[in-house]
């Protein structure tokens, strides 16, 4: 298969991941960069070896088979539907976007234009929830009738850079990490049904600490403490909870329970991560080995929609799955603000699994 060169609009703070993890595959390569910031994407580009353009030039490119959209996420969008226009396949950061009927309109434009749509997070690809996923397939812990999945922290405007972002509309934890870990369940345990969810702002206002912003006031105008379940088309219940309000905790990341045993998953925020099973009748925990590469990082999703680009089949980190997972966080919403069940009114086929015995650096074709 040819190697499907890729442009970047966005240089900020995530581009610099994407430009580590996509030199893991040799089927896509990074050639060229944009910035609404023009100063800025030339720096990136001459740090990184690439040509810098404005968004318009790098979208005339007929070189350019792939745009990955690493905007902030109230532009996620309107961005896609720019690269779509000019019919060209797009990967983008999560969120998909960040209400539903622009969702939808991004996947329907692609559909229009006979191009893909992918989109992070792409963190399931790794080899700690494939190996979750192979768990669950080979039915070692039985049918999932049960999980839970938390994110708790204090919120990133002691370390980020442009934290306030986080806190205006498309951001909080729900729409910041929520899709890592709504992703995750997906994958693991196929598409939701309906949700109920409860939802706050605790604090009006952040104080910002990180060395870029310290002491700016950071106006709050998005929930920070959702807590919800999730009622899968299988039958399984999940609770989920994301937070920025959270000091500390030791409660895992996910943890799936079925009707053979439970399973404690890693951070899916993360490629890799620990799996351990525990089978009833014991209490012991045990650490299963990873059943597929842990060497892989962000660009992952892009080079599994390279493969399948060429190929003619489905990708895994689709515009169907971030849709979904933009359905869930929506209804979720709506659940916590009206006091009723909402229904997820999005489906799709649960993302196939990845064949065992890759090579790094390979999906399969």
């Amino acid at each position: 298969m040819r190697t499907l060169k890729l442009g970047l609009i966005g240089t900020g703070n995530i581009a610099p991941a994407y430009i580590r993890g996509c030199e893991h595959f040799d089927i896509i390569r990074i050639t060229a960069c944009a910035d609404i910031l023009v100063d800025r994407a030339r720096a990136f580009a001459a740090e990184h070896g690439l040509t810098a353009h404005s968004v318009d030039d790098l979208l005339a490119r007929d070189d350019i088979d792939i745009v990955v959209n690493l905007t902030i996420p109230s532009a996620h969008a309107d961005v896609s539907l720019q690269i779509i226009d000019a019919g060209k396949h797009v990967y983008s950061e999560k969120p998909l976007a960040i209400n539903r009927a622009d969702g939808a309109e991004v996947i329907a434009a692609a559909e229009d234009a006979r191009v893909r749509v992918g989109c992070a997070p792409d963190t399931f690809l790794g080899g700690g929830l494939q190996t979750a996923r192979k768990v669950i397939d080979d039915g070692i812990i039985g049918r999932p009738i049960a999980a839970t999945a938390v994110f708790m922290a204090h919120g990133p405007e002691a370390w980020h850079p442009n934290a306030g972002i986080f806190y205006l509309k498309g951001g909080g934890p729900l729409f910041d990490m929520g899709p890592y870990y709504l992703t995750a369940l997906v994958h693991l345990m196929g598409p939701v049904a309906r949700v109920a969810g409860s939802a706050r702002i605790s604090f009006p206002e952040r104080i910002a600490t990180s060395d870029a912003l310290m002491g700016q006031r950071l106006p709050v105008e998005v929930n920070t403490h959702i807590a919800g379940t999730l009622e899968f088309e299988s039958g399984a219940i999940a609770t989920a909870i994301t937070s920025f309000d959270i000091w500390g905790h030791h409660l895992p990341p996910i943890e799936i329970h079925g009707e053979a045993g439970s399973m404690s998953v890693g951070d899916p925020n993360h490629f890799h991560g620990a799996i351990h099973i525990v089978k009833g009748g014991t209490r012991e925990w045990v650490e299963i080995p990873h059943s597929h590469s842990t060497n892989i990082g962000r660009g992952a999703g892009v080079a599994d929609m390279a493969y399948a680009i060429q190929s003619g089949r489905p990708h895994r980190a689709s515009g169907d799955l971030a849709l979904h997972a933009l359905d869930i966080m929506c209804a979720l919403e709506e659940s916590a603000a009206r006091g009723e069940h909402v229904a997820v009114e999005s489906t799709l086929a649960q993302p196939s699994a990845l064949p065992a015995g890759l090579a790094d650096g390979e999906f399969d074709a």
